[in-house]
C-alpha cells in the first residue's frame, strides 16, 4: 500500500491527469472495465507540460527508493554469497514493484470511473465500500502492508545506526523504539495529506541530500577504491580510512557542493523565496535534484580523492563480482 500511495497520489482539484467529466459524472453504476479507464483522454495540452510534471515526479520517486537503496546493505550482508544477493534483488523489486505501481495507477483511475473524482488513499477508498466484510479486509490488508514495509524500509537501518552511535546503550530494539518515537513526532499524516507537498516538497527536498550520498559511495567504491578494500582498516580507528580524526574532509566536501544546486529551488518551492531571486534554470535544478546531486557530489568526490596520492591496499578483495 505504501507503494500504491507513491506511485499516485492525485488531488482531484490540483493535477493534470484528472480526466474531465461532465456535470452529472459517472457514477457507481457506470459500466466498463479497464478498456474504459484507457480511454481517458490525458490532460497535459502540450508535450512540455508533460515533462514539466513528469521529471520533478521521477525525481521524487528516485528520492523514495533512495532511502532503501543507500540502506540495503542492511539486508544482503546476510547473503550467502554475491549471486544470492544479486539475484534476490533483481527478482524481488523490479517485478513487485513495477506491478504495484500499475496497480496503483489502474485502481487510481477506476475511482474516477466509478466515483466520479479521484480517490489515492486506500483507506479513503475502502471506506466507500458497502461490504463491511470487504472493509475489514481491506483495512486488515492496509494494516499488515503497512507494519510489514515500515519495519523493512523505515526500522532496521535506523535502529542500526542509533545502535552503533552508542552501542554499550542502545541495542537494536531500543534503536527501533527511538525510531518509532522519532517517526510519530516528525508527524508523517501531514506529509501525506497532501499529496503535491510530499511530492515536490518532501519527496524531492531529500532526495537532494540522499544523490549527494549516492554519488560519493558509488564514486569511491567503483573509481576511487577500484572495488578493493581492506576489510581488516574497516574496524580499526587508526588504519587506511580514518582520515582526520573519522572524517574525510574530501567526502564533506563533496556533500556540500552536491547539495548546493538544489538549494535555491527549495527555497523556492517551500515559499522563502520570491521566485524571480534566482534565475529559472537555476532554480528548475530543483526539479532534478536527486541526479544533480549524485552527478555533482560524485564528480568532485573523484576530483578530490584521486588527486591524492593513490592509495595501495595491503591486502586486494574484490566484492562486486558475482561468485
Amino acid at each position: 500500500m505504501k507503494a500504491l500511495r507513491s506511485c499516485w497520489c492525485s488531488k482531484p482539484s490540483s493535477y493534470p491527469w484528472q480526466p474531465s467529466r461532465s456535470s452529472h459524472g459517472p457514477t457507481a453504476n457506470t459500466p466498463g472495465g479497464l478498456s474504459t479507464i484507457l480511454q481517458i483522454p490525458s490532460r497535459f495540452q502540450t508535450t512540455s507540460a508533460f515533462w514539466a510534471f513528469f521529471i520533478p515526479g521521477l525525481t521524487g520517486m528516485v528520492g523514495f527508493w533512495a532511502t532503501l537503496s543507500l540502506n540495503i546493505p542492511d539486508f544482503t550482508r546476510y547473503a550467502t554469497s554475491q549471486r544470492a544477493q544479486i539475484r534476490g534483488q533483481a527478482i524481488g523489486l523490479p517485478p513487485s514493484m513495477t506491478l504495484f505501481a500499475f496497480i496503483g495507477v489502474v485502481v487510481t483511475s477506476a475511482t474516477t470511473v466509478i466515483y466520479g473524482t479521484t480517490i489515492w488513499d486506500p483507506v479513503a477508498l475502502a471506506g466507500r465500500f458497502e461490504s463491511k466484510a470487504l472493509v475489514s479486509v481491506a483495512m486488515l490488508a492496509v494494516a499488515v502492508s503497512t507494519l510489514a514495509t515500515n519495519i523493512a524500509a523505515n526500522i532496521v537501518s535506523p535502529a542500526n545506526d542509533f545502535a552503533n552511535l552508542a552501542p554499550k546503550r542502545i541495542d537494536f530494539r531500543k534503536g527501533g523504539l527511538i525510531t518509532g518515537v522519532i517517526g510519530i513526532l516528525i508527524f508523517p499524516w501531514k506529509l501525506v495529506a497532501d499529496p503535491g507537498g510530499y511530492i515536490f516538497t518532501w519527496l524531492v527536498g531529500y532526495s537532494s541530500l540522499l544523490g549527494p550520498v549516492g554519488g560519493i559511495l558509488i564514486a569511491d567504491y567503483y573509481f576511487v577504491r577500484k572495488q578493493q578494500l581492506i576489510p581488516e582498516d574497516l574496524y580499526l580507528t587508526n588504519g587506511a580510512y580514518t582520515y582526520t580524526k573519522g572524517f574525510n574532509r574530501s567526502a564533506l566536501i563533496s556533500l556540500a557542493l552536491g547539495i548546493l544546486p538544489s538549494i535555491p529551488g527549495f527555497l523556492v518551492t517551500v515559499g522563502l523565496v520570491n521566485a524571480a531571486t534566482f534565475p529559472s534554470w537555476i532554480t528548475g535544478l530543483y526539479s532534478y535534484a536527486w541526479f544533480t546531486g549524485f552527478f555533482a557530489a560524485g564528480g568532485f568526490y573523484c576530483l578530490f580523492m584521486l588527486s591524492r596520492t593513490a592509495h595501495q591496499p595491503k591486502e586486494e578483495v574484490n566484492y562486486v563480482s558475482a561468485d
